[in-house]
């Protein structure tokens, strides 16, 4: 029964859990009987609220046996990225400096879920503040990926795309600033979506680059990645920088996602592409083939600035990172040094011992992009890269509906193989980065395996508030293949 509960979808166990068919305590049950099991070989969690998702569970199916409305996750298990507060456990955000931070407060997409009628089972392992391509940032543990547990899962949100592949939990909130929920969903063969800029409230959400951070949902289903954007999309008074419903409506995502796009146009970027892994590009045009079968037209574009955003990217998000962690010296929050002689002794002892290799390199870098004689250099002329590469997309969508390039240049790497090598680990992201500095809406979809039978991911752009479109192009191509449905063998799940 176990097993059988496992391996339902998001929306199928929530259907069924209304119907009153399945019991939430059982699915949750189930879900804890297997992170017992395999989390200490995946380490997707950090921390797991068994005894509160239970209460939780219990609540839900009292609602359903009393004939009252639920929310509309009705029970169904979720995990959370370790950045997103909640006032239950702690936010530790990987990160010995927050390892003991408990949260006044929940984030807004955390509340959401709860509203929604959600069980929360426990936060994921990530990169140490959303640093990382890998989650061998981390500071507290190591997660695997659960086709290959001598792969890396990605990162940053790792936890959370290890989790759901490995079915210990049925959907998850990661966190995106460069691919940080599409690379990793790639790379273990699940769904993972990034929301256009402002789409999704960011309050609550711990702050690595403000200008590029966006919530999203990693699902095995693209039809659970439209239930879960209908739970967490909107505009928030909390948060600035979340859009204005009037200016950009939210819909509901589930309601046209099976109607194809008519008359779709695809365009690809031959030269930028022709950086990935042979069998990467193998699976992108065998993906955009299924589309020309659809009736889809594909164009070749020139996106001139794309060659720069990796440059860019890592000026602003180095930046903006070094002002966001100034607040973690020691007083503020988090860990304190013992017997300080002084105040510089408190903050420089105190960051020196709780941050770890990765974060300390990249507020380094971007205290640096933003010193005095440096900042018209550097950071200024980032943000006009920035904007020269919205042009791009922005003289893109004018031509096409959506734009298809590969998620990740390569599959899953072995653990170990890129975290010397800084720069080779950055260019882990370079065909994600362009999405979250031009603040578009994004998905990573499974296309297919590589020879040793890892998931190639296949990335989809389009308009910003657009991700009705997106998720509707994302599913003509989930319903003519069974990408999405194959589960990973490494640690037995398909038992």
């Amino acid at each position: 029964m176990a097993n059988e509960l496992l391996n339902k979808d998001c929306k199928e166990l929530r259907d069924e859990i209304a119907a009153g068919r399945i019991k939430s305590v059982a699915a949750t049950e189930a879900v804890f009987e297997t992170i017992e099991k395999y989390d200490p070989v995946l380490g997707a969690y950090i921390s797991t609220f068994e005894e509160q998702a239970l209460a939780k569970a219990q609540e839900v199916d009292d609602k359903i046996a009393a004939g009252e409305a639920v929310g509309g996750l009705a029970g169904v298990p979720i995990a959370v990225k370790d950045n997103m507060c909640t006032t239950f456990g702690a936010t530790t955000c990987a990160s010995k400096i927050l390892e003991n931070f408990h949260a006044p407060y929940n984030a807004t997409a955390v509340e959401k879920l709860l509203s929604a009628d959600a069980v929360i089972v426990g936060k994921t392992n990530m990169d140490e503040f959303a640093m990382g391509s890998s989650t061998e940032n981390s500071g507290l543990k190591q997660t695997v990926n659960p086709w290959n547990t001598s792969c890396v899962p990605g990162g940053s949100s790792g936890g959370s795309a290890a989790a759901v592949a490995g079915r210990l939990c049925f959907a998850a909130l990661g966190s995106d600033t460069g691919g940080s929920i599409r690379q990793p969903a790639s790379f273990c063969g699940v769904v993972g979506l990034k929301p256009t800029y402002g789409r999704v409230s960011r309050f609550g959400l711990v702050a690595y680059g403000s200008s590029l951070d966006q919530i999203g949902p990693i699902t095995r289903t693209v039809a659970d990645s439209a239930l879960m954007m209908n739970i967490i999309a909107g505009h928030d008074p909390a948060d600035s920088t979340s859009v204005d419903e009037a200016a950009a409506p939210v819909c509901d995502y589930l309601e046209k996602l099976d109607e194809p796009i008519e008359k779709l146009k695809i365009a690809i970027v031959p030269e930028f592409v022709a950086g990935a892994d042979e069998q990467v590009q193998k699976a992108l045009t065998e993906s955009i083939d299924v589309y020309k079968g659809l009736g889809a037209e594909v164009i070749e574009i020139d996106m001139p600035h794309l060659d720069y955003a990796i440059a860019a990217y890592y000026v602003i998000a180095t930046a903006e990172a070094s002002s966001n962690l100034a607040r973690y010296d020691g007083v503020h929050y988090g860990h304190r040094t013992a017997n300080p002689k002084d105040y510089v002794e408190v903050y420089s002892k105190s960051r020196a011992e709780a941050f770890g290799k990765e974060v300390k390199r990249r507020i380094m870098l971007g205290t640096y992009a933003l010193s005095s004689g440096y900042y018209d250099a550097y950071y200024l002329k980032a943000l006009k890269v920035r904007n020269l590469i919205r042009g791009d997309f922005a003289s893109a969508f004018e031509k096409c509906d959506c734009v298809m390039m590969p998620v990740s240049p390569t599959v899953a790497f072995k653990i170990g193989e890129k975290i010397d090598d800084p720069l080779k680990m950055y260019l882990s992201d370079i065909y994600t980065i362009a999405a979250n500095l031009a603040g578009v809406p994004s998905i990573s979809i499974p296309c297919g395996f590589d020879e040793n039978g890892l998931p190639i991911g296949l990335q989809i752009l389009t308009p910003a508030f657009a991700e009705e479109k997106l998720l509707r192009i994302a599913r003509m191509f989930e319903k003519e293949t069974d990408w999405h449905s194959r589960k990973p063998l490494a640690t037995n799940f398909h038992e």
